[in-house]
C-alpha cells in the first residue's frame, strides 16, 4: 500500500495530470466510457447500467475483486472510526454494503462500552442515510438490510437523491462516504461541493474508487483483465457485457490519484490524502471540513 498526501497552496497547481493513461475528460466535458455524449444521455445510460445490475452487483463484485472488494470497504469504514451517535450520510450506497459495515462497527463500539465513552454517547441515535439515484439499487438495499436485521431501529434511512445536488441541509452531517459512485457523475466538482457542504465542521470525506495503476507489468495484467475478462464475466454471470465495458472505460476516464486529491482540496477540504490499494487498483482519498 502507498499513501500520498497534498496539503492546499494559494494560487499553486500541485498535481499535474498525468499522461500515461487514455486522454482525461474535465469533468464539465462529459462521457460515457470513452463515449462522448451530452449531459442528460449521460445520466440516463448511468441509470441504466445501475438498472441493469442492480440484482447481480454485489455479486459480480465479489467474482471480478475475488472478494478483495470487501476488505477494502472495511479499510474504508476503519478510516471513518464510526461512533454512536453519528449523522452519516453514504452516497451511491444503494445496496447498503457500506452502510452495513458502519452500523456493525456502530454496535460493536456499544456492546465494548468503551472506557472514556459516555452513556449518552453509546444509547444516542445514530442515523446512516444511505442516497442513491437508482431506485432498483435502493430496493437492492433494503432487502438486504432487512434479511441482515440492519435498521429495524431505525438507524438505516433509505433516501433517493442526486450526489450532485443533495437534500440535507448545510453542517449537518459527521461523516461522507461514497464507494465506486463518484466516477459515474456528470460533474465531480459538483459532488466534491455538496460533500463539503452537508459535513460538520470536524467531518470526514471518503472516496474509495478504482483508480490508475502504476507499476508497468501490473498495470498490462490488469489492463487485459480488464478489457479481456471483466466485460465477458459480465456477459456470462450479468448477460449484460455492455455495462461491464463501460465499467472498465469509466475507470480510464477517471482522474489520477494526485489529480482527484486535488480536486477534493479545491472544494474547501483539508488534510487531503490517499492510498492507494493493490498497487493503485483502488484508493481512499480522504479529507477534513475544517
Amino acid at each position: 500500500m502507498a499513501l500520498g498526501s497534498v496539503s492546499r497552496r494559494l494560487g499553486t497547481k500541485l498535481f499535474p495530470a498525468l499522461s500515461s493513461t487514455p486522454r482525461l475528460l474535465h469533468s464539465h466535458a462529459t462521457s460515457f466510457g470513452f463515449k462522448h455524449v451530452n449531459e442528460e444521455e449521460k445520466a440516463r445510460m448511468v441509470g441504466d447500467v445501475f438498472t441493469s445490475v442492480a440484482s447481480s452487483y454485489d455479486f459480480m463484485n465479489d467474482l471480478m475483486s475475488v472478494g478483495l472488494h470487501r476488505l477494502w470497504k472495511d479499510r474504508l469504514v476503519s478510516k471513518l472510526n464510526p461512533f454512536p451517535g453519528m449523522k452519516h450520510l453514504d452516497v451511491a450506497g444503494g445496496t447498503g454494503d457500506v452502510a452495513f459495515r458502519i452500523l456493525d462497527s456502530i454496535n460493536k463500539v456499544k456492546l465494548r462500552g468503551l472506557q472514556g465513552v459516555s452513556q449518552d454517547t453509546l444509547e444516542a441515535e445514530t442515523q446512516i442515510y444511505v442516497c442513491d439515484i437508482n431506485p432498483k439499487m435502493l430496493n437492492v438495499g433494503r432487502q438486504r438490510a432487512s434479511e441482515k436485521g440492519f435498521g429495524e431501529d431505525g438507524s438505516l434511512v433509505w433516501v433517493e437523491g442526486n450526489a450532485e445536488s443533495l437534500s440535507f441541509q448545510n453542517d449537518s452531517m459527521d461523516g461522507y462516504t461514497i464507494a465506486f459512485g463518484i466516477r459515474n457523475v456528470t460533474h465531480i466538482e459538483k459532488v466534491l461541493s455538496e460533500a463539503h457542504r452537508v459535513l460538520k465542521s470536524g467531518g470526514r470525506f471518503l472516496c474509495l474508487e478504482l483508480s490508475h495503476v502504476g507499476i508497468p507489468i501490473f498495470k498490462d495484467l490488469y489492463d487485459y483483465y480488464s478489457f479481456s475478462v471483466i466485460p465477458y464475466m459480465g456477459e456470462l454471470v450479468a448477460g449484460d457485457r455492455e455495462s461491464y465495458q463501460y465499467l472498465v472505460e469509466s475507470i480510464r476516464r477517471f482522474p489520477s490519484q494526485e489529480k482527484f486529491a486535488s480536486m477534493i482540496a479545491d472544494a474547501g477540504f483539508q488534510k487531503v490524502e490517499y492510498e492507494n490499494l493493490v498497487g493503485g487498483v483502488v484508493s481512499i482519498h480522504s479529507g477534513l471540513k475544517i
